[in-house]
């Protein structure tokens, strides 16, 4: 059973969900073939290709949710990275028979194989805070030195080394020096006796000098063999036959330490074979995955959502094979069925994708009940499907004395004897190959049965009486691919609810068929086929010509969106303009009321002293000096005021003692502020680019006024009074009705400079008269 984090690989128990030949006709190997190309090992790979779809909804929900995820770590480059490991089970099979011991290259093997495990689980644990479920997928393993141990003691081509034992490395260092020893000796006989051509070699396990069958006299000793002329012996001198004894002792003694190593690895083995086999599985899972996740990120496959009812929805769906085929991007399709809609009548030319989208749903449905993530967009979602059935393509049989018609037959049997409402059907050319009117007769039987089961089922055809059947019966509806006319090309784009036309005489005329013959044809036609076939044609040109509005509107609306946020973007900017210029405006004017204080007050100190001076004076001199020193005072504080104003300062009047001045122009052009105080009902006001002042009123009077007007009245009183600083406006609209009041609050409650506003006190005009207090 799966674990609660990414398990090995289960399938469902029987039934069966799809029959060999189901997946056949749906090409359902050559995609997993697809799939387990992106696996780097052949254990991952076969792993892939054993898939098949399952009916256990939660096992299916488990299996999409882990590939979505190592797809996300694949996005992140954070995944896991699968390792090329070999297939160990057979070594792991002997290393459980008791007494057994392991050649050096099997014993080499599963060490690598335990080097790859170790890696992969290190990876593994390194994302339990990452990715959980990916990292449950570790297994515990046997302890490092194991096979840092078999590394030690065993060479790649399965050989020994000298130092895995120190007695072993002991008896190959004299049998190397025996072995050079002898081999000194006999090519020094052979020198002195001239008794042969070649040099040393080895006759089973004993060392021979070759000898001319004519010179056998010259050495004496044993012949160990003979060449295939027969011309030369193979003579082992009889002075060498204790070094070849001595030799062969060591060779056996060699023979038993290296089975000693053999044994010991063995046994360090041998108590942890199904840990071993636990780690293979563990990487053989992480492969599989890896395979899935990136096909499915390859062809950008979004995680479909799985449910338990009918309600089959396919979003941007492509067939899985053209998908991954490498050309031109294939073109999608959408397609939805509702909890209702049992049964979907495709019609459409030939060549026009009704294959191409039944073979769609049937192998994403079993792609994503076998684990894998189909080629679907965002919003898909698919039902679990118990059993799926398939009729695609011609099954006649010689063999069989099947006709194309009775092996459909024998199909339909089959689906209606088994089908109900979990199952999945696909027709193609359901009621084709016999009469038209019987076939007709028999797959609309066949349909409404399947719509009373409930079973989703999906049939094209060619049928007009499908067609209509479709169009009044609830629970089976109509739908086509879109063909152009005009290029003699599908465009794959799936409508539902609406039956496909044949196009067969308008390809015909598309390819120069004769105009008699086409006009002869039209005539032999029925005329309710006729009108069918026109109606469709001019539904299909408002469908195209609604599309284009559409499509128009669409860039209209794009447009018009376009220009709105410029439009705010510019609004805004603007009002950040104003309020910087209004800040910089009250900046200038505190600055102009301190400096000309400041300027003032120094003239106003020089009069004060010179009058003070003038009449202390004693004598007419000293009073003509003092009238001076007033009338230098005085000639200061105007030029102070002059420069003041020379400067952009206005000085527009007097309040108590002192002379009132408002601040210069901020930008060029813009109007000068000025305070006229003492102006009853009268707020400061604006000078025009011509000089003049233009007074903003605390009142406005709309009474006699239509909505409109009194709006447009309204609004320029706001501007104004805003402009100005004015505090408050009093709206003046009467009683009346009450509909001018009602405009002035939709105004007023529509303008954000408006902080509150409320009717006025009794005295004031009570609810004739309403009070606007400004920002």
């Amino acid at each position: 059973m799966p674990r609660d984090g990414i398990g090995p690989h289960t399938v469902s128990s029987p039934p069966e969900v799809a029959s060999v030949d189901t997946l056949n006709q749906l090409e359902f190997h050559r995609t997993l073939e697809r799939v387990a190309a992106h696996a780097v090992s052949e254990l991952g790979a076969e792993s892939v290709l054993a898939r098949r779809p399952s009916a256990d909804a939660r096992w299916i929900r488990e299996e999409l949710a882990d590939v979505n995820l190592f797809r996300q770590l694949l996005v992140s480059e954070k995944a896991v990275a699968p390792v090329p490991i070999r297939d160990v089970t057979l070594q792991l099979q002997r290393l459980h028979m008791s007494g057994s011991v392991l050649e050096g290259a099997e014993l080499f093997e599963i060490g690598a194989a335990l080097g790859l495990m170790h890696t992969v689980r290190s990876g593994l644990v390194g994302l339990r805070d990452e990715s959980p479920r990916v990292a449950d997928l570790a297994v515990e393993l046997p302890p490092r030195a194991i096979d840092a141990a078999i590394e030690r003691a065993i060479d790649p081509d399965g050989s020994v080394r000298d130092g895995a034992s120190p007695q072993l490395g002991k008896v190959r260092q004299q049998l190397r020096s025996k072995r050079k020893a002898l081999i000194t000796f006999l090519e020094k006989l052979m020198a002195e006796r001239e008794c042969g051509d070649g040099g040393v070699t080895v006759r089973g396990d004993r060392f021979v000098v070759p000898v001319r069958r004519d010179d056998r006299q010259r050495v004496r000793g044993i012949v160990h063999g003979e060449s295939s002329s027969g011309g030369t012996l193979f003579v082992e001198p009889q002075e060498a036959v204790e070094f070849g004894n001595e030799l062969s002792r060591l060779t056996a003694e060699e023979a038993r330490e290296v089975l000693a190593v053999l044994r010991h690895l063995t046994d360090l083995l041998r108590p942890h074979g199904e840990a071993i086999a636990l780690g293979l599985a563990m990487c053989v899972r992480l492969d599989d995955l890896a395979a899935r996740a990136r096909l499915a990120l390859a062809y950008d496959g979004h995680e479909p959502q799985v449910v338990t009812t009918q309600a089959l929805r396919i979003t941007r769906g492509v067939h899985p094979l053209l998908a991954t085929a490498g050309t031109s991007p294939p073109i999608p399709f959408d397609l939805a069925m509702t909890d209702g809609e049992h049964v979907l009548v495709v019609s459409g030319p030939n060549a026009g994708g009704k294959t191409v989208l039944l073979k769609s749903v049937g192998l994403l449905c079993c792609l994503a009940q076998s684990g894998i993530i189909p080629p679907t967009g965002p919003g898909t979602q698919l039902p679990v499907f118990h059993r799926i059935f398939v009729d695609i393509g011609d099954h006649q049989s010689l063999t069989a004395s099947l006709s194309s018609f009775s092996a459909h037959l024998t199909k339909l049997k089959h689906v209606l004897a088994e089908a109900d409402q979990q199952s999945l059907v696909l027709l193609d050319e359901i009621g084709g190959g016999t009469d038209p009117v019987e076939g007709a007769a028999l797959a609309g039987s066949t349909l409404l049965q399947l719509n009373a089961r409930h079973s989703l089922t999906i049939a094209t055809t060619h049928l007009s009486e499908l067609k209509d059947l479709a169009a009044r019966t609830s629970g089976i509806l109509n739908g086509s691919l879109h063909f152009d006319v005009e290029s003699l090309a599908p465009t794959y784009r799936f409508m539902k609810g609406r039956p496909g036309r044949s196009y067969g005489l308008a390809i015909a005329r598309r390819l120069g068929l004769p105009h008699t013959l086409l006009a002869q044809a039209e005539a032999l036609q029925p005329h309710g086929a006729r009108q069918t076939d026109a109606m469709l044609a001019d539904l299909e040109r408002r469908e195209e010509q609604l599309a284009c509005r559409e499509e128009k509107a669409g860039q209209d609306e794009a447009r018009l969106s376009g220009e709105t946020r410029a439009l705010e973007a510019l609004k805004n900017s603007l009002e950040d303009v104003e309020t910087q210029l209004r800040a910089r405006e009250r900046e200038l004017e505190r600055e102009g009321r301190e400096l000309s204080r400041r300027f003032l007050l120094e003239a106003r100190q020089r009069v004060e002293e010179a009058i003070t001076l003038a009449r202390a004076a004693p004598d007419e001199t000293a009073a003509k000096s003092a009238r001076r020193h007033v009338e230098d005072g005085v000639s200061q504080q105007a030029d102070a005021l002059a420069k003041l104003q020379r400067e952009g300062w206005r000085v527009t009047g007097k309040t108590g003692k002192e002379t009132a001045v408002s601040g210069p122009s901020v930008p060029r052009g813009a109007p000068a502020r000025t305070i006229r105080p003492g102006a009853r009902g009268r707020s400061p006001s604006h000078r025009s680019g011509n000089g003049t002042d233009i007074e903003a009123q605390t009142e406005v009077n709309l009474r006699g006024m239509t909505g409109d007007d009194a709006a447009s009245a309204l609004i320029r009183a706001l501007d104004s009074a805003i402009a100005a600083e004015v505090p408050f406006v009093r709206i003046i609209h009467g009683k009346g009705t009450g509909a001018l009041r009602a405009r002035v609050t939709e105004v007023l409650r529509g303008d954000r400079r408006v902080a509150r506003f409320s009717v006025a006190p009794p005295h004031q005009g009570g609810n004739g008269v309403t009070i606007a207090e400004l920002q």
